[in-house]
């Protein structure tokens, strides 16, 4: 992590990365994109994610979340910074001449070798099937069904724990608390996501929010009745209502907006703690 000497105001709370470990040069030109942000608008231009917009261009890293090349060792060239995500990337070299991007792992390596088996040596970067990994081991870039690609445990610093394993289900703690059973036959990444101090990083001043893409939140209550419940009055008011809501009327915080009715339900044994 990268500390600031305090020349300004702003400075001086100011945490970034540092970006020592990583790679000078730039990414692989035939693994990156061009792509368009909806910046908080759904296919009819309407907000639907306020705060949203603006923020420096970048181009999308074409990351392999599904590493379905079985036993086909690759080597770890470079270790890379992507914008679109909090986590590092690696890019794989394998020895039938393919080049992909991976999520890099803590503990991982330039030079170290990484493949996808149905069991193996239990060491950052490898990928196989849960029912094959031993219990109490960190994983990371889970499937939640076989073949369809990591779709959880992907974000900076964040790993799942192999709690316990039998009749082809595997019980996972999730970063969350949330203890979750998933198919044996669906593939994890060993290790934690790299770039841990993610957590501690300080903007320090509101244009790096904007660099960012994030617009500043107006607070309810100083907005005008037809913006907002919590609008309106003279001077300083409070909110004028005993349950919170957001500015289209429903109530939130503390309601849970789960359905009930959900199938992927019967799959978590036990609820995350707060």
């Amino acid at each position: 992590m990268k500390q600031y000497r305090p020349t300004t105001p702003s400075r001086r709370h100011t945490k970034g990365y540092d970006f020592s470990q990583l790679a000078k040069s730039g990414s692989l030109k035939p693994l990156i994109k061009g792509f368009h942000k909806s910046v908080g608008r759904n296919n009819q231009g309407r907000i639907t994610s306020s705060h949203r917009g603006n923020g420096v261009k970048r181009l999308y890293r074409i990351v392999d979340f599904k590493q379905l090349k079985m036993d086909i060792p690759g080597k770890v060239a470079t270790l890379e910074y992507d914008p679109n995500r909090t986590a590092r990337i690696a890019r794989i070299n394998f020895v039938d001449g393919d080049r992909r991007y991976i999520l890099a792992p803590q503990e991982l390596k330039v030079g170290d070798t990484v493949m996808t088996f149905e069991k193996g040596p239990i060491r950052p970067g490898n990928r196989m099937r849960l029912k094959n990994i031993p219990q109490g081991t960190l994983i990371h870039n889970v499937e939640l069904f076989p073949g369809q690609g990591g779709k959880i445990v992907r974000s900076a610093g964040s790993g799942a724990t192999v709690l316990a394993s039998e009749a082809g289900q595997v019980q996972l703690v999730m970063p969350s608390s949330e203890t979750r059973m998933l198919s044996g036959e669906c593939l994890a990444s060993i290790g934690q996501v790299s770039n841990a101090e993610h957590a501690l990083i300080s903007l320090g001043k509101a244009g790096r929010s904007r660099w960012l893409g994030r617009r500043p939140k107006v607070r309810g209550t100083a907005m005008n009745p037809v913006d907002h419940p919590y609008g309106g009055g003279e001077g300083r008011q409070g909110r004028g209502t005993r349950r919170p809501k957001t500015r289209h009327g429903k109530i939130t915080g503390g309601h849970k907006t789960r359905n009930k009715k959900k199938k992927s339900s019967k799959f978590i044994i036990r609820r995350r703690v707060k």
